[in-house]
């Protein structure tokens, strides 16, 4: 059975790594649809895709009308983008409004785009908490109650279950950052360092454009890439924060050895098999 709500964070906190896919559709149907996926969690796409909550909270309703998952979770863990960035602090308190929209929805993490400011970062993290887990908490009290039903909780366990992991040991919300251009890049160190945050990548096709390179999303990288993805990586490594890199049948257990613990890719399914057998995941996945 179950220990946690967040399948994603359990895993991570058992030192497995843990694989994702992508919510090809929206809605209630696709969301029943996807309650039997072989994932761990959803990446849910809404900065390039549409910025939709009431499509989200279908999405959720069907997820945990079709669950619980093969492992007993009540549904696999949802990690939406959103269009807000973390270019500077200004601008993202000024979008913040959609950390309460989709949090409100009931997804159990969020992944924020362009991580380029420390402080945008903090302010990240500060407007997923509630003012009684953190004095800078900015989460306003309203969308509790729904979010509680979709994780089949109460509204108060719910109060105390939504909070950033690991910093929060007993936190369900799973939060991560994309390093995906030179400025990010520039500040890693300090940015990789707030507390609260769980997960990081470096978005190889933004990079790479950030870089001077148009379209470089798949390897081989240029040298500047590879630089780029080294310092990223061992900035997670410096900070306990688990690197997010595509994988494929054929490299996933030397990811896995170089320090990768969240996988995707175009073959994530394949791959996700043979990286859980690797690290002798107990079954069911």
């Amino acid at each position: 059975m179950p220990h946690r709500i967040n399948k994603a964070i359990e895993l991570l906190a058992e030192k497995q790594p843990i694989y994702y896919t992508g919510a090809e559709e929206r809605g209630y149907e696709a969301g029943r649809e996807a309650a039997s996926t072989w994932a761990d969690y959803i990446a849910y796409e809404m900065e390039h895709g549409p910025f939709d909550v009431t499509l989200l909270h279908e999405f959720m309703r069907g997820l945990a009308d079709a669950g619980p998952t093969s492992s007993g979770h009540r549904t696999p863990a949802v990690i939406p983008t959103l269009p807000v960035l973390g270019a500077d602090e200004a601008s993202f308190k000024a979008g913040a409004w959609m950390v309460s929209q989709v949090l409100a929805a009931g997804v159990h993490g969020i992944l924020l785009c362009h991580a380029e400011s420390p402080a945008a970062i903090r302010a990240f993290v500060e407007s997923t908490r509630y003012a009684f887990a953190s004095p800078e908490g900015r989460r306003g009290s309203g969308g509790q109650a729904t979010a509680a039903a979709v994780w089949g909780i109460s509204t108060n366990e719910y109060l105390s279950k939504a909070d950033p992991w690991p910093l929060n040991p007993n936190g369900e919300l799973l939060l991560g950052l994309k390093i995906e251009n030179k400025r990010a890049l520039a500040n890693v160190e300090e940015t990789l360092a707030v507390p609260g945050i769980a997960f990081a990548e470096w978005g190889p096709g933004d990079m790479g454009m950030s870089l001077g390179h148009p379209d470089a999303h798949d390897p081989p990288y240029p040298p500047d890439m590879e630089a780029a993805r080294a310092r990223i990586l061992a900035a997670c490594k410096a900070n306990n924060v688990a690197f997010l890199e595509m994988v494929t049948p054929e490299n996933v257990v030397d990811q896995i050895q170089a320090g990768v613990m969240v996988g995707a890719g175009r073959n994530a399914e394949e791959a996700a098999k043979i990286g859980r057998a690797h690290t002798n995941r107990p079954q069911p996945w």
